[in-house]
């Protein structure tokens, strides 16, 4: 009687949830799939609202925006987001029109974000991947006419969508990469202001030419650096749990408060 007892109250609740763990996901209803929309050939997404992030790995950290999604939900409530993130880690400026006109692979394929019908697009500054191999003020240089080349052909290939620029939080001037990548604490202050002076293009550029702006780097700073509470401890470079809330509700924030999602 006490080895039934035991295999009805442990045994088979375990082999329950691994028989359910096993099983495969539900294939998606025909009406949560992308279909094309004939008016502009591009695939459109069924929920109201497309968003798209584009950056290096302080991007790809916000994973599949789920923080962000239910900010946006507290905003509105009614409505349903996608939410495609096409950061992709260790990758600079240089690479943005690649991901905008052609099909690549990180991990798995993306179609070229020309061809994708959004509703918003937001063009991280890929700070954090500077083009160290040119002298400073010729890589910031190439970063403008990165810029410049991916806003005119987002503008071309979807007017009607909103480009918003998103400056990701600050480089620790003291910490940058502690843990990481073994650094004099001099050399860790040049790497990280390398870091944000490309940050800091990415914003003149936007307010230049009228671009609204994300600026999670300037509230990211605490006394005149990162606010650490905003990294993680293991690398100083990328946003902590903390730093991703943070991250998203600026952005769920920002997109509300703009009227930007109309």
């Amino acid at each position: 009687m006490k080895k039934i007892i035991i295999f009805l109250i442990v045994i088979l609740p375990l082999m329950i949830f691994f028989i359910i763990k096993s099983k495969p996901a539900p294939a998606p209803s025909p009406a949560a799939q992308p279909t094309l929309n004939k008016n502009s050939k591009q695939v459109k997404y069924p929920q109201d609202y497309t968003l798209v992030l584009v950056g290096d790995s302080m991007t790809q950290i916000l994973g599949n925006c789920d923080e962000l999604k239910a900010d946006l939900k507290k905003y509105y409530p009614k409505k349903s987001f996608e939410c495609l993130n096409y950061g992709f880690g260790s990758t600079n400026i240089l690479s943005l029109q690649e991901r905008l006109e052609k099909e690549t692979f990180f991990e798995r394929k993306f179609r070229p974000l020309t061809e994708i019908d959004f509703d918003v697009i937001l063009v991280e500054s890929f700070g954090h991947n500077p083009l160290s191999k040119y002298p400073l003020e010729e890589g910031l240089k190439k970063q403008t006419e990165a810029l410049q080349e991916a806003f005119t052909t987002l503008k071309r290939t979807n007017p009607r969508a909103k480009i918003l620029f998103m400056a990701t939080i600050a480089p620790s001037i003291k910490k940058y990469g502690l843990g990481q990548v073994n650094l004099s604490a001099e050399k860790r202050g040049e790497w990280a202001r390398e870091r944000e002076a490309y940050i800091k293009n990415h914003i003149n550029f936007a307010q230049t030419n009228n671009i609204p702006l994300i600026n999670i780097y300037q509230k990211s700073l605490k006394d005149g650096d990162l606010n650490l509470d905003l990294v993680s401890s293991s690398d100083y470079i990328h946003p902590s749990p903390t730093g991703v809330y943070f991250i998203s509700q600026e952005i769920a924030d920002f997109l509300y408060n703009n009227k930007i999602l109309r």
